[in-house]
């Protein structure tokens, strides 16, 4: 119905220039032109450039430096971790609606194209993925879900030898790792892109997908700045070269042969390629390799606060022109913000200058600078603006290596509640209580309503302070018969509720 108005309104249009022509045939004044048609362009926009005829030129300079990942897991890997169903690796806080097709892409089985469908044996489980050379002495840049609970590491260079790798350190968070070839040498190596790209810009995928090394696939960035619910410090590059399973941590090319980006997700229905693809930025992932590189680790700053986004509703509440910057729900005593004079209901605008849109932006920016850096942030405070030295903490280690109860005890029949905790006095969410770091969507807390950033006061009437304490009251609650265990949680806004979430066990 749409096309047919539309045709029927050009053709009026037609008609209408005919007879305006006819009419000036026969002395009749032309009509004015619109006054929108004077605003327009003389002449229209044209691309001021040709797309490439080729990018062999580009792929015959990088190819060598881009290699294949074979993994060993350790036997007591659960089924899972060669798998890429979503809630896998940081994907657990992908937004209901996307969380189905959003997938980890590192290939499962045995190498090769096999898949999850080989016939495999205890503890000979093993996945692939792809990674590049960034250094002559061999190391490796790949994704953290392609090595975590790796027993080996293999990497297969593009003159097909094949090499042992040791992981030098891994970073969830970011889903980076770094590997060494441990075989002494010259390799050839890739280097990082010197600016980010533009959205409409070319880039050239290579990797492992499926197990056929060496593949090449081309399209442009789609997007920047993409938040996919993947971690904490999501800043994804979406791009649309075809990526599939077996492409995790390969590396994503501008046309000039620089890395811009570590392929590490896609959305897809189907589990294969659909033109949604996830890259880590450069400047992202050369920060942490640098960390990893030194340390084996990265350590964040820290600034103490729990921020919550400035919604227009907030915004003109408080008398603001635009919904820009983070709002402090509220700063732990003893934090450097509480010690810089920060306060609940304080908008930061600013770190060091540079505007922060956004409380997700504010995370990153603090996670990217070093614990002890002093940081000017400007805020707003009662209508009136202000500015604040801080000098930064370090991230507390508890909230990186967060026990995930319900998985490292599934083996041991421990119940799976979908949780990711630690000390709440250790990540700034007071000092009584189990923080709630993560929440598997699909798991029984989820279902009951439990979100990120909630505190666990107490398990079947038992006051907790640490992950094993919950832990502990959980199998009491199994070991008892229970069916259900009642839990007293305490949102961000401060209000407590009882919670009973089912204790359904794991399946293998």
């Amino acid at each position: 119905m749409t096309l047919t108005v539309r045709r029927r309104a050009l053709a009026s249009v037609a008609a209408a220039a005919l007879v305006a022509g006819g009419a000036a045939g026969f002395g009749l004044t032309q009509p004015a032109t619109p006054a929108f048609a004077q605003a327009l362009p003389q002449t229209p926009i044209a691309a001021p450039q040709h797309p490439p005829g080729s990018f062999a030129d580009v792929v015959d300079k990088v190819k060598p430096g881009v290699v294949a990942v074979k993994v060993k897991l350790n036997a007591d890997a659960s089924d899972d971790d060669d798998d890429d169903t979503p809630g896998n690796g940081n994907l657990q806080q992908v937004p209901p609606q996307l969380r189905e097709f959003f997938k980890r892409f590192g290939q499962g089985g045995q190498g090769g194209s096999q898949g999850r469908n080989a016939p495999q044996q205890r503890g000979e489980r093993g996945a692939v993925g792809s990674g590049f050379i960034i250094s002559g002495d061999g190391y490796v840049v790949t994704n953290n879900h392609v090595v975590d609970k790796a027993k080996t590491v293999q990497v297969t260079l593009d003159d097909n030898r094949t090499l042992d790798a040791k992981v030098i350190g891994k970073d969830p968070k970011t889903d980076l790792a770094l590997l060494k070839i441990t075989e002494g040498g010259t390799y050839p190596y890739v280097q990082f892109g010197k600016g980010a790209p533009r959205v409409g810009d070319w880039v050239v995928a290579i990797g492992n997908p499926f197990g056929l090394g060496g593949t090449v696939t081309a399209g442009i960035v789609s997007a920047r700045g993409r938040d996919i619910g993947a971690g904490p410090y999501d800043d994804f590059l979406q791009i649309d070269a075809p990526i599939n399973k077996g492409n995790s941590g390969g590396p994503t090319f501008n046309v000039n042969g620089e890395v811009v980006g570590v392929n590490t997700a896609i959305a897809s229905p189907s589990g294969g390629s659909v033109g949604l693809a996830f890259a880590i930025p450069a400047e992202t992932v050369q920060a942490v390799v640098d960390q990893l590189r030194t340390d084996g680790k990265v350590v964040r700053g820290y600034l103490g606060v729990q921020v919550q986004p400035v919604t227009k509703d907030i915004a003109d509440g408080l008398g603001l022109d635009k919904a820009k910057g983070a709002l402090i729900d509220h700063a732990e005593n003893g934090t450097p913000a509480a010690k810089a004079g920060l306060k609940s209901g304080d908008v930061i605008e600013s770190v060091n200058g540079t505007p922060i849109n956004d409380a997700k932006e504010l995370s990153r920016k603090i996670a990217g600078l070093k614990p002890g850096t002093a940081v000017k942030l400007a805020y707003l405070r009662n209508g009136k603006n202000d500015v604040a030295t801080v000098e930064l903490g370090t991230l507390p280690t508890d909230a990186k290596v967060a026990s995930r109860s319900s998985d490292d005890d599934a083996t041991s029949g421990q119940p799976r509640l979908g949780l990711s905790l630690a000390p709440a006095g250790d990540v700034g969410l007071g000092g009584d209580g189990v923080a709630v770091m993560e929440v598997d969507p699909s798991g029984p807390a989820a279902a009951k309503g439990i979100e990120q950033g909630d505190v666990i006061l107490d398990v079947a009437g038992t006051s907790v302070s640490k992950p094993s304490d919950v832990q502990a009251q959980i199998r009491a609650a199994q070991a008892n018969g229970r069916k259900a265990v009642l839990m007293r949680v305490k949102s961000a806004k401060g209000q407590t509720r009882f919670v009973a979430v089912a204790l359904s066990s794991k399946e293998g």
